[in-house]
């Protein structure tokens, strides 16, 4: 059984809408959902539904209405996901703790392991508020592993295709008249239509300039993460010039997916010219509609070599093509009224629609737990 309290009233929230809608839930029922949701990941909605599908229906007529309850429930405005991320998040990193430090005492003595246990766990609360340049190459380990649990679910839109549903305001006329026609004319029951709902795309833009070389191999793990996670993931590394690495970080295996990466990448630690490299971005792909609707973020700490002028247009003409435009500096950590210094910064500053800092653990998952309301 689920041993978040938090994820297990989110499962109890879900029964209880199936039981008002007509199922024959029983409290054993829902006992049987926690347990089948136990090995699962909870962020993922397709093993929710067939974790949900296997145990709490019955009968092949209620398909429909599970389906329909399912859909309401995690994917309609005010759903529980951003909680689920959170949740998970959360529990991920707690359980991690066993790996986040690399053993340092002999085994047989038990008091001394009862001593380095409980260090290692309160570690893990460290380690989130940890800068990724103040950390060791074996805390970066453990951060990399917890990073890798981290789940990411994009906003939604609404968009022009409909599906059928059980209210709303436009009514479905080709069921209604069909069903009037089955019927013999006689009046048939009011049907309806209601507009669908997606991702919206994901686009990472990482810096991997040498003035951001304490922070681009974490950050391009986070993305290789994002990319395992969501949908519709794009992700590009600039230095000087802009690449293109959403294929190379596809693989199931990431050491071997950040290798190929790597080698895709010629600027790796080089000079910067965030300008003209965002430039090539608009003009190459979010012209032709890449990041139309989209959320785009952008990882970098703004020392730019390049010409403002072009930085400048660059950075507003992206901010009106997608949807929201999210800009991570590293150089803003923990500070509230943290103020742009750079002249890089200054330029972009004014078409940002978030500034956050992406320069420890605590601050991608806050990203992560923010990234469905944006």
């Amino acid at each position: 059984m689920p041993d978040q309290p938090g994820l297990t009233s989110v499962l109890v929230r879900f029964c209880r809408e199936l039981r008002r809608a007509g199922l024959a839930v029983g409290t054993g029922d829902v006992l049987t959902y926690c347990v089948a949701v136990t090995p699962l990941d909870a962020t993922d909605l397709v093993d929710l539904y067939w974790a949900g599908r296997a145990t709490l229906v019955t009968r092949r007529d209620d398909i429909a209405v599970y389906d329909e309850v399912f859909r309401r429930f995690f994917l309609d405005a005010g759903n529980p996901v951003p909680e689920l991320v959170t949740i998970t998040a959360r529990t991920a990193a707690e359980a991690e703790a066993a790996l986040a430090l690399p053993e340092t005492e002999r085994a047989g003595e038990e008091r001394e392991d009862q001593a380095v246990l409980g260090w290692m766990a309160s570690d893990v609360a460290a380690l989130k508020h940890k800068a990724f340049a103040a950390c060791t190459p074996e805390e970066l380990a453990a951060v990399r592993r917890i990073m890798a649990r981290i789940r990411l679910t994009p906003p939604r839109r609404r968009t022009r295709r409909t599906t059928a549903a059980r209210t709303g305001r436009t009514p479905d006329l080709r069921r209604i008249v069909r069903e009037s026609l089955r019927l013999h004319g006689e009046p048939a029951e009011l049907y309806w239509r209601q507009r669908k709902a997606r991702l919206r795309p994901l686009i990472l833009i990482l810096d991997v300039s040498g003035s951001m070389a304490d922070y681009s191999r974490n950050l391009l793990q986070f993305a290789y993460s994002a990319r395992r996670a969501a949908a519709k993931v794009e992700v590009f590394c600039f230095g000087t010039r802009l690449t293109r690495i959403t294929k190379e970080l596809g693989g199931r295996r990431p050491d071997e997916a950040l290798a190929r990466a790597g080698r895709a990448v010629f600027d790796w630690e080089g000079g910067t010219r965030i300008g003209d490299s965002l430039d090539a971005f608009v003009r190459g792909y979010a012209r032709r509609g890449l990041a139309r609707g989209g959320v785009v973020v952008v990882c970098s700490d703004g020392l730019d070599r390049g010409d403002p002028e072009v930085l400048a247009t660059a950075v507003a003409r992206l901010s009106r093509l997608c949807h929201r435009l999210v800009w991570m500096n590293p150089h803003k950590g923990d500070d509230a009224g943290f103020r742009p210094s750079t002249l890089g910064m200054m330029v972009v500053a004014p078409h940002v629609d978030l500034m956050l800092s992406g320069h420890d653990l605590r601050s991608l998952e806050e990203f992560a737990a923010l990234l469905p309301s944006l």
